[in-house]
């Protein structure tokens, strides 16, 4: 007989380790070993039987993969942990002693971690690092607006401050900007990069207003920032190269070598990174030039309605990359210059604002060859007639449908349209979809701004003549189908009695006719369609295919319908409250009208 297996030392048992045996195995305090873990990319992990992966044990621990533990052990940064920790030590003993020349000689060799082999390990390939850039940019961008702030070292912020101004400097430089977006939470930009979307989020310029510990932990963000930096610093090296520009850019307005002094001031910190952004880039050689490429043709493909729209959206990037060429734009200092610049530069178009308010104009506002002028005010005191007065919504929806769009909607005072959302899927059914933005990509689609009321209310008047008829007809259906049958009842016996007169030769005969118009092929006749049958069908399908869900997952499942009945409910919601808001704006137009009709009819009376 063989020995009897213990247990829980084979499988999930065996595959899984608590965090405090984690801490315990590699000799590291929490902080360290969070550190460790986020530049590692490593997470805690979910087993599929909790109570087996813990050995039996209740609770919920926080568990890693045994093998990811392993793979920390021979992480070289691992190292530098060690000789902090001891490190420290020493500093504590030199503080006692009072030896504070020594103490001074220990915080200056404090060992510091190093990135570059665990960027190339987690990014083979500059696809891969370009595919994992999004939470890379929006915190980066983040930290890059933080003024003076005692949790985040300033050396971080200065570092953020110049790496995104040079990754924007490469997008207008290969014009890979598609989509941008004004929310709540700041300015959304979307870019397309060797193949490979990338979205991030600017932050609104706002005053800041110092989080406490319990609203935000400062030190995890600032270990993951400091993984994103050195990741963005050999993203921009390799899009600088590609492009043919000298790396780092020498900028007129912001040094790399500027004290940190300087840059305390949040006004003049925002100044000098516009006019930075304003700036051309020197070259290192000759610009890469775009070849006309032109898409492969494969008359026998499988669906010609991809390929047709493949070579439409193909068409319509090339005509987005030179969408403002050729515009000279004014903006006025109420506007937000660093979004409105990027945007306006990624497509060609030259910009500039008052040399007197912010540093690096490149033309005054005297300029008669200023195409459009960007004011968010409700008047402008002098005014041009050679050029447009928009409000700075016009150059998001340019952007966004890809094409110049006309100006009388944006005008200086005028209601503006509604601003939407490039991200979402117009075809989607789990969310509300507007009727703007419905006619957008479907032309036939007629918004009720209540203008045509006459015509509305004659149409309802015509559906209830249309009910009244149809009720008619299917009484005066019921009474012929009544008659049908007792002409069929009289029919047959009347059949019945002429049997009983006919021979047996005729009966045989009459038979055998009978017979033969019985195989004879008759036309089929469509069956009514009823919509509950359907409906019951569906219901009887959906109700086995829950049955066939395994126990362990039907948690999961009901979860799930629950979310999608929420969603629903919100999207019919949604619609309701826009019909009761077009209702009242119906009414609000009828009792204008009145008024206004009254107001009229008085001033001819007074006439």
């Amino acid at each position: 007989m063989g020995k009897r297996k213990k247990k829980f030392t084979e499988g999930e048992a065996t595959e899984y380790i608590s965090r405090n045996v984690a801490l315990k195995k590699l000799q590291l305090n929490l902080k360290q070993f969070r550190t460790l873990c986020i530049l590692k990319g490593i997470y805690p992990r979910e087993p599929k039987e909790r109570k087996r992966a813990q050995g039996g044990k209740g609770g919920i621990k926080t568990l890693y993969a045994k093998k990811d533990i392993q793979f920390l052990l021979h992480e070289p940064n691992i190292w530098k942990l060690w000789e902090g920790q001891a490190l420290n030590k020493k500093k504590i003993k030199a503080k006692h002693a009072g030896n504070f020349e020594h103490l001074r000689v220990l915080t200056k060799n404090k060992p510091r971690l190093k990135m570059d082999h665990i960027i190339k390990e987690r990014y083979p390939t500059f696809i891969d690092a370009l595919s994992d850039l999004d939470d890379c940019l929006t915190m980066c961008f983040f930290y890059a607006t933080l003024p003076k702030f005692s949790k985040v070292p300033r050396a971080i912020v200065n570092l953020a401050r110049r790496l995104t101004l040079e990754f924007q400097h490469a997008v207008i430089a290969s014009r890979s900007l598609r989509k941008a977006f004004i929310s709540v939470k700041g300015f959304y930009f979307q870019a397309e990069i060797k193949g490979q979307t990338i979205t991030w989020i600017v932050p609104h310029q706002f005053t800041f207003n110092p989080a406490s510990k319990l609203e935000a932990d400062f030190g995890t963000m600032s270990t993951f920032v400091q993984f994103y930096i050195n990741l963005l610093g050999f993203v921009n090296f390799k899009l600088f190269h590609q492009l043919n520009l000298v790396y780092p850019p020498k900028l007129n307005f912001v040094s790399v070598t500027k004290t940190e002094k300087s840059l305390v001031d949040p006004e003049t910190y925002i100044m000098e990174r516009v006019a930075a952004l304003n700036t051309p880039l020197m070259r290192a050689g000759p610009a890469p030039v775009d070849d006309d490429v032109e898409l492969d043709q494969f008359p026998d493909g499988d669906d010609p309605e991809e390929a047709e729209r493949v070579k439409k959206e193909f068409e319509q990037v090339a005509k987005l990359k030179t969408l403002f060429n050729g515009l000279k734009v004014f903006l006025n200092r109420e506007v937000p210059r660093e979004p409105l610049v990027f945007i306006l530069r990624c497509f060609g178009a030259e910009v500039s604002w008052d040399k007197t308010t912010f540093v690096g104009a490149t033309f005054s506002e005297d300029d008669e060859t200023i195409t459009h002028q960007i004011v968010d005010r409700p008047s402008v005191e002098k005014k041009f007639i050679s050029r447009y007065y928009v409000q700075p919504q016009w150059v998001f929806d340019c952007v966004n449908r890809r094409e110049l769009i006309p100006t009388d909607q944006y005008l200086i005072g005028a209601e503006l349209p509604a601003h939407l959302s490039p991200f979402v899927s117009s075809t989607s059914t789990t969310r509300y979809v507007p009727p703007e933005e419905r006619a957008l990509h479907d032309p036939t689609v007629m918004l009720n701004r209540g203008e045509d009321s006459d015509e509305i209310s004659s149409a309802e008047e015509e559906d209830e003549d249309d009910e009244s008829e149809n009720n008619s007809d299917s009484e005066n259906e019921e009474g012929d189908e009544n008659e049908m049958e007792q002409e069929q009842i009289s029919h047959a016996g009347n059949e019945k009695l002429d049997n009983e007169a006919l021979t047996e030769e005729e009966r045989k005969e009459k038979l055998r006719q009978e017979k033969k118009a019985e195989m004879a092929v008759a036309a089929g006749k469509v069956p009514r369609f009823n919509p509950y049958d359907k409906f019951r069908s569906n219901k009887e399908e959906q109700s086995l295919i829950e049955k066939m869900i395994p126990r362990k997952k039907q948690y999961l499942y009901n979860l799930m319908m629950k979310r999608r009945q929420e969603r629903a409910s919100k999207v019919r919601n949604f619609a309701r409250k826009r019909e009761l808001i077009e209702k009242e704006e119906k009414i609000k137009r009828k009792v204008q009208k009145k008024i206004e009709r009254k107001k009229s009819v008085a001033a001819m009376m007074a006439e």
